[in-house]
């Protein structure tokens, strides 16, 4: 299940290495986002945590939509990455 995840996390990264420059509001969001699935692959979907994961999806699909203007290259990878953490239940 989290293979996909990685990999999803994994292209992200290397299409946003290859973006160019990319406003720091956006980069902070995304560190966040970032930030949580680390915790959520560290410790276990159903293991309890101080760390919230719920609505992961949605902030996703929220900065794919951020991105999208901007960023056009970025937002496939952060739609696949909305949609897995969706079909995980996240």
């Amino acid at each position: 299940m989290d293979s996909n995840l990685k990999a999803s996390l994994k292209s992200l990264h290397e299409r946003l290495a290859q973006a160019g420059p990319v406003d720091e509001e956006l980069l902070e969001l995304l560190r966040q986002l970032n930030g949580d699935i680390g915790t959520l692959l560290e410790r276990g979907k159903d293991q309890p945590g101080e760390t919230t994961t719920y609505g992961l999806a949605e902030r996703t699909q929220e900065l794919s939509a951020k991105f999208a203007v901007k960023h056009p290259q970025l937002e496939p990878a952060l739609r696949e990455l909305g949609t897995i953490l969706s079909n995980m239940g996240i």
